[in-house]
């Protein structure tokens, strides 16, 4: 049976991605500029931090999530399980790819199914905004049962549509669409970049439409624009830089919405990770650095998600830092071209790096 034109798309995606340079090259996530301010005596047990959180109820062991990427492909199903595993393994949580290969075609739902593997983990299935404008709410939550998720990620990826040559450029009534999916499914639903950020007026609208956490996906990691400009050598490579950098995401995210907060795009450290807590995520997300390990084998993925907690441990320690809470209240010394996109955004700088001492108070 002949691919559809999805599939197709889904397998040149991972191609793409597992051979050829798919990062940023001018754009950076902001986080060279940001530095904790080191804490030479934290008193505390660098044993006994506590890294764990809370998902929609769900516990996990660090506040990491392995992101969206793929499905729909006979590629994606040995992935997904192998991800699953590792997130199973380690206690995170995990995102599939767009649901829309298997809506279109019920076959490559084995594609996406991994609860035979990951019983426990939260599992966030995917589908675009712009799928909203072809499927009714029911159809969308019959693919959520079909996959056991427990929540949804909405992407919006208005760059990638619109330099896809196949790309859906019709984005209007999709905000109003949002607000109807968000009142009628039964369970949250979480809107997503792609890549390219998301600033604090689109938060606001999101909020407001209902959504119950915002991941940025900012700008600094994998250009999902570079994505289609490989795919398609037409398109104009200016916007293979496209986007809001993801620390500069977070803070007007942050600043406006009081929902969970993802912070992804360029993270590929735990320090990175704490950087954009501290800034005000919850979470950190990333997708690429897990599919590069997954390709090495399920042993190196785990390796990668330990690693990750350590490098979150001792950041949380240098900065006296007992609890996430804690983190999220650290000094923060941010200088640079992010310094200066803060200031241009309303943001102070200065306000990161004069905060409270807030060891003993949040402990």
């Amino acid at each position: 049976m002949a691919k559809s034109p999805t599939q197709d798309r889904k397998s040149s995606h991972l191609k793409i991605c597992s051979t050829e340079n798919v990062e940023f090259n001018a754009k950076s996530t902001g986080f060279e500029d940001i530095d904790f301010v080191h804490k030479a005596l934290p008193e505390l047990n660098l044993e006994k931090i506590d890294i764990s959180c809370d998902m929609f109820g769900k516990k996990l062991s660090a506040p990491f999530i392995i992101e969206s990427i793929t499905g729909g492909s006979a590629e994606a199903k040995k992935i997904n399980k192998s991800l699953a595993k590792a997130a199973e393994q380690t206690g995170v949580a995990m995102g599939l790819g767009s649901l829309r290969a298997m809506i279109e075609n019920p076959a490559l739902t084995d594609t996406y199914w991994v609860r035979d593997v990951a019983p426990d983990i939260f599992l966030l299935g995917n589908i675009g905004i712009a799928q909203l404008m072809e499927y009714d709410v029911k159809r969308i939550a019959d693919a959520l049962e079909q996959v056991k998720a427990d929540a949804l990620f909405i992407h919006l990826n208005a760059l990638q549509e619109a330099i896809q040559p196949e790309g859906n450029k019709n984005f209007e009534g999709s905000l109003s669409l949002l607000g109807k999916l968000t009142s009628q499914l039964k369970m949250p639903v979480i809107a997503k970049e792609t890549g390219a950020g998301i600033s604090r007026e689109v938060a606001v609208e999101l909020k407001n439409a209902g959504v119950k956490g915002i991941d940025v996906a900012g700008a600094g990691g994998t250009s999902w624009g570079g994505v289609e400009l490989i795919r398609n050598s037409d398109g104009h490579k200016s916007f293979w830089e496209w986007g809001i950098p993801t620390s500069l995401s977070v803070v007007e995210v942050a600043s406006v919405c009081k929902l969970p907060l993802i912070a992804s795009g360029g993270i590929r450290s735990g320090c990175d990770a704490a950087k954009a807590i501290a800034l005000g995520a919850d979470y950190a997300g990333a997708a690429l650095p897990f599919f590069k390990s997954a390709e090495k084998g399920d042993d190196a993925i785990i390796k990668e998600l330990e690693r990750w907690k350590e490098q979150l441990r001792t950041c949380m320690f240098l900065t006296g830092s007992g609890n996430l809470k804690a983190l999220n209240n650290t000094q923060l010394i941010i200088t640079g071209r992010t310094a200066e996109l803060f200031r241009l955004r309303g943001v102070s700088p200065e306000g990161f790096a004069n905060r409270r001492e807030h060891s003993k108070a949040i402990l």
